[in-house]
């Protein structure tokens, strides 16, 4: 099990959960946050420092927001457009930096805000 970020994250990133992850787990798209389900320990620190409640806990996801469980793992899984291999399991986002691109299914959902 793992937590997933949703999309209520989507053009927000607050990244405050990202500075509470004591295992580095939550990386940096260009509309999104991302939790690498193979480096999440189920804390739950992210979900308590979320300030829009886009953080859920993979069992507890609303129906409407079950698609974003994939769509995590995809971002590591996957392909990203513009890079040649997947990113995997890097081992920390600080290390990592921005990924600076988001799963197609984050690109394109429609813009929030002006």
């Amino acid at each position: 099990m793992t937590y997933v970020i949703t999309s209520a994250c989507v053009d927000v990133k607050h990244k405050a959960c990202q500075q509470e992850c004591p295992v580095d787990c939550i990386y940096e798209g260009d509309r999104s946050m991302y939790i690498n389900p193979n480096e999440c320990v189920d804390c739950g620190a992210c979900r308590l420092l979320c300030e829009v409640d886009a953080i859920y806990y993979e069992a507890d996801l609303p129906e409407n927001e079950r698609k974003f469980l994939t769509d995590n793992a995809a971002f590591f899984a996957e392909i990203l457009p513009g890079h040649d291999k997947p990113l995997g399991t890097p081992g920390g986002a600080i290390d990592c930096g921005p990924v600076g691109v988001d799963t197609p299914m984050v690109a394109d959902l429609p813009r929030k805000g002006c």
